[in-house]
């Protein structure tokens, strides 16, 4: 029987090996020894069913779903329990050794669409060319834990133009962009069979890696990150991703700066470690830099065809509590980073359900009568409605997933 009187649990998460990841950091953080030639990609915290995180309780562990659905109002909040029915969140650690396919995330609407028509067709949830996994929509923040290199929406009007005329293999493009915008220009690329593709690209590959080869290119040009994508790639074929690293903004994070991503803005990882946190769904439709099953028709229909000003976010701070909140306009969740000294105590109130992850150090979290300690790679949930502090003897940095109020 659930003590109904605790507020804090820890909680386990569970690493995924997809074979973009690194070797080392996930492993080092959460204290695992680390498999030769084994990828260490994510480590999830949530309730996803793909993956969900384990909750130690007295009597042994649980699934984190199974946790929340005894007593969800109790544990998720009055407020998520009636507005979600689950936990809203999935919270994740990245690390990028080697470049993510370019995808976009649908809007809730889409989602629910594309989730019942699917179904209808008897296509496999594990199916390779099913596109949506759930019912719902897939906005994300990141934060950098190190330097950290994206793709994040298209570049502006006259930024895109520039690449371009000034890429002689794709200045044919520069008439299609300026009569039919961002949408004519992106369905022309996508549309293409694997033949035109290799009969456009070829003369650039055969240009840029060299180039790439010889550490000739700056990692803040498009040629770059395209001879990377190549570099490693024993295909004939040549991916049509590359037109993409050409139309986006190629961002550059420093540690501490984080980004949102909503539904329909393209994006990429290319290499770094992040703390990621996204409204809890794994649809995805590719675009470009994969093996995995790319649908056209459903990726024009859920991207935004626009310039985007890449908006780096710093965080609203709070010295005194030590704590770095990154706004958004999710509804769905919230990510803070906290960072304590012997003279910072962080108080709060939880309003929901949270996921604290502790990156480094040592901390405390007391609420009257009860406390528990976690070290580096640990994490605590938190219900709802409790009033907490945390404390550090030495220094400690911490992430935070809640939802906002």
């Amino acid at each position: 029987m659930e003590d109904l009187g605790k507020k804090f649990y820890r909680i386990e998460g569970q690493v995924q090996n997809y074979d973009w990841g690194g070797n080392s950091f996930i492993p080092n953080l959460i204290s695992e020894k680390a498999e030769e030639n084994t990828a260490y990609a994510e480590y999830w915290l949530g309730a996803h069913l793909k993956a969900p995180s384990k909750v130690i309780t007295e009597n042994g562990s649980i699934s984190l779903e199974l946790f929340l659905n005894q007593n969800p109002v109790e544990k998720l909040g009055e407020d998520v329990a009636s507005t979600f029915g689950k936990l809203p969140y999935l919270f994740k650690v990245l690390d990028v050794k080697e470049m993510l396919s370019i995808q976009v995330h649908p809007s809730i609407e889409a989602a629910k669409i594309g989730y019942k028509k699917e179904n209808e067709k008897g296509i496999p949830l594990t199916a390779s060319n099913r596109n949506f996994k759930d019912e719902n929509h897939k906005p994300e923040i990141m934060v950098a834990l190190t330097d950290f290199w994206l793709l994040h929406g298209f570049l502006e009007r006259e930024k895109l133009i520039k690449n371009i005329k000034e890429t002689p293999e794709l200045s044919f493009l520069l008439n299609i962009f300026l009569e039919d915008g961002y949408l004519g220009l992106y369905k022309k690329v996508m549309e293409y069979s694997q033949e035109e593709v290799n009969e456009v690209l070829q003369p650039l590959v055969d240009r840029i890696l060299p180039k790439f080869l010889s550490n000739e290119l700056e990692k803040s040009s498009p040629a770059f990150w395209a001879a990377k994508s190549l570099a490693n790639s024993d295909s004939k074929n040549i991916d049509k991703g590359i037109f993409s690293i050409y139309f986006f903004n190629i961002l550059n994070l420093s540690r501490g700066e984080a980004i949102f991503q909503d539904a329909g803005v393209p994006h990429a990882y290319l290499e770094g470690v992040n703390m990621e946190l996204m409204a809890n769904s794994d649809n995805v439709l590719r675009a470009g830099l994969t093996s995995k099953h790319i649908d056209v028709v459903e990726l024009i229909k859920s991207t935004k065809f626009e310039e985007t000003i890449p908006d780096i976010l710093h965080g609203v701070e709070n010295k005194a509590n030590g704590e770095v909140v990154f706004k958004t306009i999710a509804k769905d969740f919230e990510l803070s980073k906290i960072e304590l000294t012997k003279s910072i105590t962080h108080s709060s109130i939880s309003n929901s359900v949270e996921i604290l992850m502790l990156l480094k150090g040592s901390a405390n979290f007391t609420q009257n009568n009860e406390s528990m300690s976690l070290e580096k790679g640990q994490s605590i949930l938190i219900k709802a409605d409790t009033a907490y502090k945390v404390q550090t003897n030495s220094e400690a940095e911490i992430y935070k997933a809640s939802v906002p109020k």
